[in-house]
């Protein structure tokens, strides 16, 4: 099942043939074949992936991009009243967040830094103690704006010292990397079907503590991305959905997860999505490219680099070539420095960041 390029993206992404020939088949969204054999063994799965108890904690999948699986955890989440968030905020993903929240009418502070840098848990600690009326906290995990890994670790333990409800978009990052869940007491992680899974757009997740989605009824400011009702819905019906499930992406998923725990696990999928960073990088300084984000603050899914200096640098141009050769990049979201950005997740492997390196290193026409 031949491809005209890979997708160099932080998602959608190459995937494997076997994940998209499971949607060859149709599902019906109200069999138990499809909900007790697909939908249910994949919410204990999730639970499992992000190392939490399965009576501590659960999964609800919500049909959409990974944006509707956030609007639904922020919208049930906050109560209707005497509940504000702090979203921190260094790339569009996190503004995104503040925005969902202003469009649904729930009070919201913002605590910022530069793309290239971090929210300084410092500052969070001091916003908390100086704010009592806040009480919920939403990070982005990887800002994808520009490949930049946020401290989740230390911005949990400010959180829940102050007693606070903690957010994490792990939209970029879950699969790829191993987060303890429910070691840091991150009491709400979501994502995405179609990122370090490597499964397919149209469908996110949310991985909560029970205890504290059993205070979310009546709270949703919608009625499609009611958190707490989806989940009612799946625990009462064995997996079924309130409306129609986007049966081949979900099952596209599940073989996903199946191909992640045969490469080894997380840690496997680490290593590799690490090297194919490692060995994109190494090849890009070669030809005289520079990071944004600087090596510490580097997640291994996706990197920005700087335009070369050169007046005769076209990106559209470059894009163009690389997608004659195979290729397709992505062009820069960050704000404040002309870049582009280079994802290495996915069907992806550190010989195709050679490639991609040989085809760039022939395009030069900027010199």
């Amino acid at each position: 099942m031949s491809n005209p390029y890979l997708l160099l993206t932080p998602g959608p992404l190459s995937t494997s043939d076997s994940v998209k020939e499971t949607m060859l088949r149709d599902w019906c969204t109200w069999d138990d074949d499809y909900n007790l054999g697909v939908v249910q063994p994949i919410r204990q799965q999730l639970v499992e992936l992000a190392h939490c108890a399965a009576d501590q904690y659960t999964s609800v999948l919500m049909q959409g991009s990974g944006t509707f699986a956030v609007e639904s955890a922020i919208g049930t989440l906050l109560p209707k009243e005497n509940g504000k968030l702090l979203v921190l905020i260094n790339g569009a993903y996190g503004q995104r967040i503040a925005q969902i929240a202003e469009y649904l009418n729930i009070e919201t502070a913002t605590l910022t830094a530069s793309e290239s840098e971090w929210v300084s848990a410092e500052a969070l600690r001091t916003k908390l103690a100086e704010d009592s009326a806040i009480t919920h906290v939403a990070t982005v995990h990887c800002e994808t704006t520009s490949g930049i890994l946020n401290p989740v670790e230390h911005y949990a333990e400010v959180v829940k010292a102050a007693g606070k409800t903690l957010i994490v978009d792990a939209m970029s990052s879950f699969g790829g990397i191993d987060i303890d869940v429910a070691g840091l007491n991150i009491d709400c992680l979501i994502s995405s079907a179609n990122k370090c899974i490597q499964g397919v757009p149209g469908m996110g997740f949310v991985i909560v503590k029970t205890s504290v989605l059993e205070q979310c009824q009546g709270n949703a400011r919608s009625l499609s991305l009611d958190l707490y009702d989806q989940w009612q819905a799946m625990e009462s019906g064995n997996g079924k959905w309130r409306f129609t499930s986007p049966t081949h992406v979900v099952r596209a998923f599940q073989q996903a997860m199946k191909e992640l725990d045969q490469e080894g696990g997380i840690g496997k999928r680490a290593e590799r999505y690490s090297n194919n960073h490692q060995t994109l990088v190494a090849g890009m300084k070669k030809l005289g490219f520079e990071c944004v984000v600087e090596d510490e603050k580097q997640s291994p899914f996706i990197t920005t680099f700087k335009y070369p200096q050169s007046d005769r640098f076209d990106f559209k141009q470059l894009y163009d070539r690389l997608k004659e050769a195979g290729f397709v990049i992505y062009p820069g979201k960050v704000t404040d420095t002309p870049c582009f950005r280079i994802g290495h997740i996915g069907e992806v492997y550190p010989v195709d960041m050679e490639t991609l390196i040989s085809a760039i290193e022939a395009n030069i026409f900027w010199q």
